[in-house]
Protein backbone atom coordinates (compact mmCIF):
# COMPACT_ATOMS: atom_id res chain seq x y z
CA UNK A 1 0.00 0.00 0.00
CA UNK A 2 0.92 3.47 -0.95
CA UNK A 3 2.13 5.95 2.03
CA UNK A 4 1.00 9.30 1.83
CA UNK A 5 1.83 12.22 3.93
CA UNK A 6 0.34 15.54 3.91
CA UNK A 7 1.46 18.63 5.73
CA UNK A 8 -1.20 20.92 6.24
CA UNK A 9 -5.22 20.30 6.79
CA UNK A 10 -6.67 23.37 4.70
CA UNK A 11 -8.50 23.33 1.53
CA UNK A 12 -5.78 21.83 -0.70
CA UNK A 13 -4.26 19.62 2.24
CA UNK A 14 -7.55 17.72 3.25
CA UNK A 15 -8.98 17.48 -0.04
CA UNK A 16 -6.02 16.02 -1.42
CA UNK A 17 -5.92 13.17 1.90
CA UNK A 18 -9.48 12.47 1.40
CA UNK A 19 -8.84 11.66 -2.41
CA UNK A 20 -5.72 9.87 -1.92
CA UNK A 21 -7.76 7.30 0.72
CA UNK A 22 -10.17 6.53 -1.26
CA UNK A 23 -8.01 5.65 -4.14
CA UNK A 24 -6.31 3.29 -1.46
CA UNK A 25 -3.56 4.74 -0.17
CA UNK A 26 -2.38 4.65 3.75
CA UNK A 27 -2.57 8.26 4.24
CA UNK A 28 -1.31 10.59 7.19
CA UNK A 29 -2.23 14.28 7.48
CA UNK A 30 -0.18 16.40 9.94
CA UNK A 31 -1.75 19.84 10.94
CA UNK A 32 -0.08 22.13 13.41
CA UNK A 33 -3.46 24.37 14.05
CA UNK A 34 -7.36 23.74 13.34
CA UNK A 35 -8.28 22.05 10.42
CA UNK A 36 -9.17 24.34 7.96
CA UNK A 37 -6.82 25.96 7.23
CA UNK A 38 -6.55 29.52 6.68
CA UNK A 39 -9.91 29.71 4.58
CA UNK A 40 -11.92 28.12 7.56
CA UNK A 41 -10.23 29.71 10.56
CA UNK A 42 -8.52 32.89 9.64
CA UNK A 43 -9.99 33.73 6.16
CA UNK A 44 -12.64 32.88 3.67
CA UNK A 45 -15.74 31.54 6.62
CA UNK A 46 -15.15 33.82 9.44
CA UNK A 47 -14.67 36.96 7.01
CA UNK A 48 -17.57 36.12 5.24
CA UNK A 49 -19.49 35.70 8.37
CA UNK A 50 -18.52 39.61 9.54
CA UNK A 51 -19.65 40.41 5.47
CA UNK A 52 -23.51 38.42 6.20
CA UNK A 53 -23.80 40.49 9.73
CA UNK A 54 -22.83 43.85 7.74
CA UNK A 55 -25.06 42.88 4.97
CA UNK A 56 -27.72 42.68 7.65
CA UNK A 57 -27.15 45.38 9.40
CA UNK A 58 -27.42 47.55 6.21
CA UNK A 59 -30.31 46.32 5.44
CA UNK A 60 -32.14 47.20 8.38
CA UNK A 61 -30.97 50.89 7.96
CA UNK A 62 -32.90 50.49 4.77
CA UNK A 63 -35.94 49.36 6.24
CA UNK A 64 -38.43 51.88 5.24
CA UNK A 65 -37.65 51.55 1.86
CA UNK A 66 -38.89 47.79 2.01
CA UNK A 67 -41.97 49.28 3.81
CA UNK A 68 -41.01 48.12 7.04
CA UNK A 69 -41.38 50.54 10.21
CA UNK A 70 -38.96 50.22 12.92
CA UNK A 71 -38.16 52.09 16.18
CA UNK A 72 -34.81 52.09 17.95
CA UNK A 73 -31.03 52.22 16.37
CA UNK A 74 -29.72 49.17 15.08
CA UNK A 75 -26.07 48.44 16.53
CA UNK A 76 -23.61 45.47 16.19
CA UNK A 77 -22.89 43.44 19.22
CA UNK A 78 -19.27 42.07 18.70
CA UNK A 79 -19.51 39.44 21.47
CA UNK A 80 -22.49 38.15 19.78
CA UNK A 81 -21.12 38.19 16.58
CA UNK A 82 -17.83 36.90 17.77
CA UNK A 83 -19.45 33.73 19.36
CA UNK A 84 -21.88 33.12 15.98
CA UNK A 85 -18.27 33.32 14.17
CA UNK A 86 -16.71 30.79 16.21
CA UNK A 87 -20.01 28.39 16.41
CA UNK A 88 -19.82 27.92 12.73
CA UNK A 89 -16.01 27.18 12.42
CA UNK A 90 -16.43 24.17 15.06
CA UNK A 91 -18.98 22.84 12.78
CA UNK A 92 -16.98 23.43 9.87
CA UNK A 93 -13.63 21.93 11.73
CA UNK A 94 -15.72 18.87 13.38
CA UNK A 95 -17.02 18.39 9.54
CA UNK A 96 -13.91 17.81 8.08
CA UNK A 97 -12.79 15.86 11.03
CA UNK A 98 -15.63 13.72 10.39
CA UNK A 99 -14.65 13.61 6.84
CA UNK A 100 -11.25 12.37 7.55
CA UNK A 101 -12.09 9.47 9.71
CA UNK A 102 -15.14 8.09 7.33
CA UNK A 103 -11.98 8.35 4.45
CA UNK A 104 -9.56 6.56 6.97
CA UNK A 105 -7.23 9.46 7.22
CA UNK A 106 -5.10 9.40 9.87
CA UNK A 107 -4.86 12.98 11.70
CA UNK A 108 -1.67 14.01 13.45
CA UNK A 109 -1.93 17.38 15.15
CA UNK A 110 1.86 18.43 15.51
CA UNK A 111 4.26 20.59 13.54
CA UNK A 112 5.32 18.14 10.56
CA UNK A 113 8.99 18.65 9.17
CA UNK A 114 11.08 16.60 6.28
CA UNK A 115 14.54 14.86 7.36
CA UNK A 116 15.26 13.03 4.71
CA UNK A 117 13.97 11.80 0.92
CA UNK A 118 11.30 9.38 2.28
CA UNK A 119 10.89 10.20 6.03
CA UNK A 120 9.30 13.38 8.22
CA UNK A 121 9.40 13.83 11.77
CA UNK A 122 6.14 15.29 13.64
CA UNK A 123 6.34 17.02 16.67
CA UNK A 124 2.93 16.62 18.42
CA UNK A 125 1.47 18.89 20.56
CA UNK A 126 2.56 17.66 24.14
CA UNK A 127 6.30 18.31 22.45
CA UNK A 128 6.86 14.43 21.76
CA UNK A 129 8.05 13.40 18.15
CA UNK A 130 7.50 10.74 15.42
CA UNK A 131 9.10 9.36 12.67
CA UNK A 132 6.83 9.22 9.92
CA UNK A 133 7.82 7.14 6.26
CA UNK A 134 6.26 8.05 3.31
CA UNK A 135 6.34 7.02 -0.20
CA UNK A 136 4.32 10.35 -1.44
CA UNK A 137 4.17 13.81 -0.09
CA UNK A 138 2.07 16.52 -0.55
CA UNK A 139 2.77 20.16 0.47
CA UNK A 140 -0.21 22.23 1.55
CA UNK A 141 0.89 24.15 3.83
CA UNK A 142 -0.35 27.41 2.82
CA UNK A 143 0.74 31.21 3.62
CA UNK A 144 0.38 34.02 6.39
CA UNK A 145 -0.11 37.34 5.98
CA UNK A 146 2.57 39.58 4.55
CA UNK A 147 4.32 42.60 6.48
CA UNK A 148 5.55 45.57 5.66
CA UNK A 149 9.22 46.29 7.33
CA UNK A 150 7.80 49.86 7.97
CA UNK A 151 4.56 48.37 9.29
CA UNK A 152 5.67 45.83 11.45
CA UNK A 153 1.90 44.23 13.19
CA UNK A 154 1.26 44.74 16.23
CA UNK A 155 -1.83 43.29 17.10
CA UNK A 156 -3.02 46.57 18.45
CA UNK A 157 -3.24 49.28 16.36
CA UNK A 158 -1.26 47.88 12.99
CA UNK A 159 -3.37 45.17 12.43
CA UNK A 160 -3.05 41.61 9.85
CA UNK A 161 -6.23 40.33 8.18
CA UNK A 162 -5.85 38.23 11.18
CA UNK A 163 -6.28 40.39 13.43
CA UNK A 164 -9.46 41.67 12.19
CA UNK A 165 -10.88 38.64 12.15
CA UNK A 166 -11.64 38.87 15.80
CA UNK A 167 -11.40 42.43 16.65
CA UNK A 168 -13.84 43.14 19.85
CA UNK A 169 -14.75 46.31 19.00
CA UNK A 170 -15.26 48.44 15.41
CA UNK A 171 -12.91 51.10 15.21
CA UNK A 172 -14.40 54.35 14.99
CA UNK A 173 -11.73 54.35 11.82
CA UNK A 174 -9.47 52.51 10.06
CA UNK A 175 -6.82 53.01 7.32
CA UNK A 176 -6.22 50.09 5.01
CA UNK A 177 -3.15 49.99 3.23
CA UNK A 178 -3.78 47.68 0.09
CA UNK A 179 -6.66 48.26 -2.41
CA UNK A 180 -6.32 44.74 -3.58
CA UNK A 181 -9.12 41.92 -2.63
CA UNK A 182 -8.88 41.37 1.27
CA UNK A 183 -8.55 44.76 1.55
CA UNK A 184 -11.66 45.83 -0.49
CA UNK A 185 -13.49 43.35 1.24
CA UNK A 186 -12.63 44.61 4.82
CA UNK A 187 -13.49 47.86 3.48
CA UNK A 188 -16.65 46.76 2.39
CA UNK A 189 -17.08 45.23 6.12
CA UNK A 190 -16.15 48.07 8.34
CA UNK A 191 -18.02 50.51 6.59
CA UNK A 192 -21.17 48.81 6.87
CA UNK A 193 -20.43 48.06 10.54
CA UNK A 194 -20.08 51.86 11.34
CA UNK A 195 -16.23 52.70 10.85
CA UNK A 196 -14.71 55.72 8.93
CA UNK A 197 -12.38 53.99 6.38
CA UNK A 198 -9.61 54.95 4.21
CA UNK A 199 -8.14 52.84 1.74
CA UNK A 200 -4.54 53.59 0.61
CA UNK A 201 -3.42 51.58 -2.36
CA UNK A 202 -0.04 51.87 -4.23
CA UNK A 203 -1.33 51.62 -8.28
CA UNK A 204 -3.16 53.36 -9.83
CA UNK A 205 -6.79 51.14 -9.18
CA UNK A 206 -8.51 49.24 -7.09
CA UNK A 207 -8.49 45.27 -7.27
CA UNK A 208 -5.33 45.97 -9.90
CA UNK A 209 -5.37 42.57 -10.87
CA UNK A 210 -5.01 41.09 -14.43
CA UNK A 211 -7.93 38.92 -14.22
CA UNK A 212 -10.30 41.71 -12.76
CA UNK A 213 -11.76 43.75 -15.56
CA UNK A 214 -10.83 47.83 -15.02
CA UNK A 215 -14.78 48.72 -15.86
CA UNK A 216 -15.57 46.30 -12.59
CA UNK A 217 -12.68 47.93 -10.76
CA UNK A 218 -14.47 51.50 -11.76
CA UNK A 219 -17.46 50.38 -10.34
CA UNK A 220 -16.62 49.33 -7.03
CA UNK A 221 -14.85 52.65 -6.63
CA UNK A 222 -17.72 54.83 -7.56
CA UNK A 223 -19.75 52.61 -5.09
CA UNK A 224 -17.30 53.00 -2.54
CA UNK A 225 -17.16 56.72 -2.80
CA UNK A 226 -21.31 56.54 -2.41
CA UNK A 227 -20.25 55.06 1.25
CA UNK A 228 -18.21 58.00 2.02
CA UNK A 229 -15.13 55.41 1.71
CA UNK A 230 -11.86 57.55 1.07
CA UNK A 231 -9.63 55.91 -1.89
CA UNK A 232 -6.05 56.97 -2.38
CA UNK A 233 -4.81 55.10 -5.50
CA UNK A 234 -1.38 55.83 -6.87
CA UNK A 235 -0.22 56.69 -2.90
CA UNK A 236 1.81 54.37 -0.41
CA UNK A 237 1.98 55.09 3.74
CA UNK A 238 4.93 56.81 4.01
CA UNK A 239 4.93 56.30 7.87
CA UNK A 240 2.57 56.00 10.54
CA UNK A 241 3.53 57.51 14.19
CA UNK A 242 1.08 57.67 17.10
CA UNK A 243 -1.34 60.50 17.40
CA UNK A 244 -4.38 62.82 16.85
CA UNK A 245 -7.41 59.34 16.60
CA UNK A 246 -4.48 56.76 17.57
CA UNK A 247 -2.16 56.81 14.51
CA UNK A 248 -1.00 59.88 12.39
CA UNK A 249 -0.29 58.74 9.40
CA UNK A 250 1.62 60.46 6.01
CA UNK A 251 1.14 59.35 2.18
CA UNK A 252 3.08 59.91 -0.47
CA UNK A 253 3.20 59.10 -4.16
CA UNK A 254 3.83 55.65 -5.30
CA UNK A 255 6.86 54.60 -7.04
CA UNK A 256 5.32 51.00 -8.33
CA UNK A 257 3.44 50.85 -11.64
CA UNK A 258 4.32 52.93 -14.64
CA UNK A 259 1.22 55.55 -14.36
CA UNK A 260 1.54 59.32 -14.56
CA UNK A 261 2.43 60.78 -10.64
CA UNK A 262 2.09 64.42 -10.35
CA UNK A 263 6.47 65.34 -10.28
CA UNK A 264 5.73 68.36 -7.06
CA UNK A 265 2.67 65.96 -5.29
CA UNK A 266 2.28 66.88 -1.57
CA UNK A 267 2.20 64.36 1.11
CA UNK A 268 -0.98 63.52 2.78
CA UNK A 269 -1.53 63.13 5.95
CA UNK A 270 -4.81 61.38 7.84
CA UNK A 271 -5.58 59.90 11.05
CA UNK A 272 -7.16 56.86 11.91
CA UNK A 273 -7.58 54.35 15.03
CA UNK A 274 -6.02 51.65 13.35
CA UNK A 275 -4.19 50.35 10.09
CA UNK A 276 -4.92 46.94 8.56
CA UNK A 277 -1.99 45.82 6.71
CA UNK A 278 -3.07 43.70 3.73
CA UNK A 279 -0.21 43.24 1.54
CA UNK A 280 -0.59 39.99 -0.31
CA UNK A 281 0.57 36.73 1.72
CA UNK A 282 3.79 34.92 2.57
CA UNK A 283 4.90 31.62 2.25
CA UNK A 284 4.86 28.95 5.29
CA UNK A 285 7.26 26.93 3.84
CA UNK A 286 10.53 28.08 6.18
CA UNK A 287 12.12 25.46 8.62
CA UNK A 288 9.73 22.57 6.72
CA UNK A 289 13.63 20.77 5.94
CA UNK A 290 12.62 20.82 2.03
CA UNK A 291 16.15 20.91 0.81
CA UNK A 292 16.60 17.78 3.11
CA UNK A 293 14.33 16.58 0.30
CA UNK A 294 15.72 18.09 -2.52
CA UNK A 295 12.80 20.82 -3.20
CA UNK A 296 13.33 23.83 -4.69
CA UNK A 297 11.90 27.17 -3.80
CA UNK A 298 12.60 30.70 -5.35
CA UNK A 299 13.71 33.50 -3.78
CA UNK A 300 11.04 33.91 -1.49
CA UNK A 301 10.13 30.59 -0.33
CA UNK A 302 7.42 29.44 -3.01
CA UNK A 303 7.50 26.02 -4.23
CA UNK A 304 7.80 25.18 -7.94
CA UNK A 305 6.13 22.78 -9.61
CA UNK A 306 5.28 21.18 -13.26
CA UNK A 307 1.35 20.54 -14.74
CA UNK A 308 1.11 17.97 -12.70
CA UNK A 309 2.18 19.23 -9.63
CA UNK A 310 5.70 17.51 -8.93
CA UNK A 311 8.08 19.42 -6.72
CA UNK A 312 11.40 18.95 -7.93
CA UNK A 313 11.32 15.57 -6.56
CA UNK A 314 9.36 13.15 -8.09
CA UNK A 315 7.92 12.09 -5.12
CA UNK A 316 6.97 15.28 -3.58
CA UNK A 317 3.98 17.55 -4.87
CA UNK A 318 2.76 20.81 -3.37
CA UNK A 319 -0.73 22.44 -3.58
CA UNK A 320 -2.79 25.45 -2.78
CA UNK A 321 -0.91 28.69 -1.50
CA UNK A 322 2.82 27.32 -0.84
CA UNK A 323 2.83 27.96 -4.78
CA UNK A 324 2.88 31.66 -4.93
CA UNK A 325 1.37 34.22 -7.08
CA UNK A 326 2.77 33.04 -10.13
CA UNK A 327 -0.32 30.21 -9.58
CA UNK A 328 -3.61 31.29 -8.74
CA UNK A 329 -4.09 31.79 -4.56
CA UNK A 330 -8.05 30.85 -3.57
CA UNK A 331 -9.21 27.95 -1.72
CA UNK A 332 -11.03 26.55 -4.38
CA UNK A 333 -7.99 26.39 -6.82
CA UNK A 334 -6.41 24.65 -3.75
CA UNK A 335 -9.14 22.03 -3.62
CA UNK A 336 -8.96 20.75 -7.08
CA UNK A 337 -5.18 21.02 -6.55
CA UNK A 338 -4.83 18.21 -4.32
CA UNK A 339 -7.27 16.31 -6.39
CA UNK A 340 -5.14 16.53 -9.27
CA UNK A 341 -1.85 15.77 -7.06
CA UNK A 342 -3.59 13.07 -5.10
CA UNK A 343 -4.71 10.86 -7.99
CA UNK A 344 -0.72 11.33 -9.71
CA UNK A 345 0.20 10.87 -6.25
CA UNK A 346 -1.37 7.39 -7.19
CA UNK A 347 -0.34 7.16 -10.49
CA UNK A 348 -2.32 9.17 -12.89
CA UNK A 349 -1.56 11.26 -15.12
CA UNK A 350 -3.03 14.76 -14.87
CA UNK A 351 -2.56 18.03 -15.83
CA UNK A 352 -3.52 21.09 -13.38
CA UNK A 353 -5.77 23.46 -15.69
CA UNK A 354 -6.27 27.37 -14.69
CA UNK A 355 -8.51 28.21 -17.71
CA UNK A 356 -11.41 28.64 -16.09
CA UNK A 357 -11.05 29.92 -12.35
CA UNK A 358 -13.70 31.80 -10.94
CA UNK A 359 -12.63 34.63 -9.11
CA UNK A 360 -15.47 35.81 -6.21
CA UNK A 361 -14.83 39.03 -4.40
CA UNK A 362 -16.90 40.00 -1.09
CA UNK A 363 -17.43 43.09 -1.35
CA UNK A 364 -20.34 45.80 -1.98
CA UNK A 365 -21.21 45.48 -4.60
CA UNK A 366 -19.52 41.99 -5.40
CA UNK A 367 -17.26 41.47 -8.13
CA UNK A 368 -16.53 38.06 -9.68
CA UNK A 369 -15.07 37.00 -12.78
CA UNK A 370 -13.96 33.83 -14.72
CA UNK A 371 -11.40 33.44 -17.77
CA UNK A 372 -10.14 36.23 -20.36
CA UNK A 373 -10.96 40.19 -19.54
CA UNK A 374 -11.21 42.01 -22.89
CA UNK A 375 -7.42 43.20 -22.52
CA UNK A 376 -5.87 40.09 -22.03
CA UNK A 377 -7.68 38.29 -25.04
CA UNK A 378 -7.11 41.36 -27.39
CA UNK A 379 -3.07 41.17 -26.09
CA UNK A 380 -3.21 37.53 -27.40
CA UNK A 381 -4.17 38.57 -30.53
CA UNK A 382 -7.79 37.65 -30.52
CA UNK A 383 -10.28 39.23 -32.01
CA UNK A 384 -13.19 39.49 -29.55
CA UNK A 385 -16.98 40.77 -28.94
CA UNK A 386 -17.87 42.50 -25.69
CA UNK A 387 -20.50 43.61 -24.30
CA UNK A 388 -21.78 45.08 -21.20
CA UNK A 389 -25.73 45.07 -19.74
CA UNK A 390 -26.63 46.83 -16.71
CA UNK A 391 -28.08 45.14 -13.53
CA UNK A 392 -30.45 48.08 -13.59
CA UNK A 393 -31.90 46.70 -16.57
CA UNK A 394 -32.83 43.59 -14.40
CA UNK A 395 -36.02 43.06 -12.43
CA UNK A 396 -34.75 41.17 -9.54
CA UNK A 397 -32.02 43.61 -8.83
CA UNK A 398 -35.33 46.39 -8.50
CA UNK A 399 -36.86 44.21 -5.94
CA UNK A 400 -33.57 43.72 -4.45
CA UNK A 401 -32.92 47.38 -4.11
CA UNK A 402 -29.48 46.44 -5.54
CA UNK A 403 -29.03 48.22 -9.21
CA UNK A 404 -25.38 48.80 -9.31
CA UNK A 405 -22.79 46.90 -11.30
CA UNK A 406 -23.02 45.17 -14.90
CA UNK A 407 -22.09 42.17 -16.42
CA UNK A 408 -19.62 41.89 -19.28
CA UNK A 409 -19.30 38.76 -21.55
CA UNK A 410 -16.15 38.31 -23.78
CA UNK A 411 -16.35 36.32 -27.16
CA UNK A 412 -14.41 35.67 -29.62
CA UNK A 413 -15.88 37.32 -32.95
CA UNK A 414 -14.95 34.47 -35.16
CA UNK A 415 -16.18 31.24 -33.10
CA UNK A 416 -18.75 32.84 -31.35
CA UNK A 417 -16.84 30.59 -27.58
CA UNK A 418 -16.84 32.88 -24.85
CA UNK A 419 -13.75 33.68 -23.41
CA UNK A 420 -14.58 35.25 -20.01
CA UNK A 421 -17.15 36.85 -18.17
CA UNK A 422 -17.00 39.37 -15.61
CA UNK A 423 -19.18 41.02 -13.35
CA UNK A 424 -20.34 43.55 -10.59
CA UNK A 425 -22.86 43.61 -8.88
CA UNK A 426 -25.63 41.78 -6.31
CA UNK A 427 -24.70 38.16 -5.74
CA UNK A 428 -22.39 38.01 -8.86
CA UNK A 429 -20.15 35.44 -6.54
CA UNK A 430 -22.29 32.87 -7.38
CA UNK A 431 -23.35 34.01 -10.55
CA UNK A 432 -20.20 33.65 -11.89
CA UNK A 433 -20.67 29.39 -11.51
CA UNK A 434 -22.84 29.78 -14.93
CA UNK A 435 -20.14 31.64 -16.27
CA UNK A 436 -17.53 29.01 -15.36
CA UNK A 437 -18.94 26.61 -16.99
CA UNK A 438 -19.37 28.47 -20.65
CA UNK A 439 -15.90 29.43 -20.39
CA UNK A 440 -15.09 25.29 -18.97
CA UNK A 441 -17.08 23.75 -21.30
CA UNK A 442 -16.51 25.90 -24.46
CA UNK A 443 -19.55 27.48 -24.78
CA UNK A 444 -21.15 29.78 -28.06
CA UNK A 445 -22.71 33.03 -27.25
CA UNK A 446 -25.88 31.50 -29.05
CA UNK A 447 -25.61 28.58 -27.13
CA UNK A 448 -26.22 30.63 -23.86
CA UNK A 449 -28.76 32.47 -25.36
CA UNK A 450 -30.89 29.49 -26.55
CA UNK A 451 -30.59 28.76 -22.98
CA UNK A 452 -33.75 29.66 -21.09
CA UNK A 453 -33.65 31.30 -17.45
CA UNK A 454 -35.79 31.79 -15.22
CA UNK A 455 -37.72 35.00 -14.62
CA UNK A 456 -37.23 37.03 -12.78
CA UNK A 457 -33.93 36.10 -11.82
CA UNK A 458 -30.60 37.89 -11.65
CA UNK A 459 -28.73 35.54 -14.04
CA UNK A 460 -31.21 36.96 -16.67
CA UNK A 461 -28.22 39.32 -16.70
CA UNK A 462 -26.47 36.73 -18.79
CA UNK A 463 -28.73 35.39 -20.92
CA UNK A 464 -29.32 39.56 -21.89
CA UNK A 465 -25.44 40.17 -22.61
CA UNK A 466 -25.48 37.10 -24.79
CA UNK A 467 -28.91 38.94 -26.83
CA UNK A 468 -26.31 42.14 -26.68
CA UNK A 469 -23.78 40.52 -28.45
CA UNK A 470 -25.93 38.72 -31.20
CA UNK A 471 -27.04 42.11 -31.76
CA UNK A 472 -30.85 41.39 -30.56
CA UNK A 473 -31.08 43.21 -27.17
CA UNK A 474 -33.98 42.52 -25.73
CA UNK A 475 -34.05 44.63 -22.78
CA UNK A 476 -30.17 45.79 -22.28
Amino acid sequence: MVRIAVLGGGPGGYVAAIRCAQLGAEVTLIERDKLGGTCLNRGCIPSKVLKTTAEHLEMVKRAAEFGIGLTGEARVNMEALLNRKERILQVERRGIEGLLKKNGVAWIRGEGRVTSPDEAVVREADGGEMPLKWDRLIIATGSRPASLSGLPFDGKDIISSDDALSIKEIPRSILIVGGGVIGCEFASIFSSLGSRVIIVEALDRLLPLPSVDEACSKTLHREMKKRKIQIYTAMIVDHVEKGGEGLKVTLSPSPFGDFPVPKKASPVALEAEKVLVCVGRAPNTADLGLDLAGVSVDAKGWIQVNEKLEASTPSVYAIGDVLGPEKVMLAHVASMEGIVAAENCMGGDRRMDYTAVPGAIFTSPEVANVGLTETQARERGIEVRAETVLFRTNSKAHVLGEIAGQAKVVADRQTSRILGVHMVGPHVTDLIAEGTLAVQMGCTVNELAQTIHAHPTLPEVMLETAYKILERPVHG
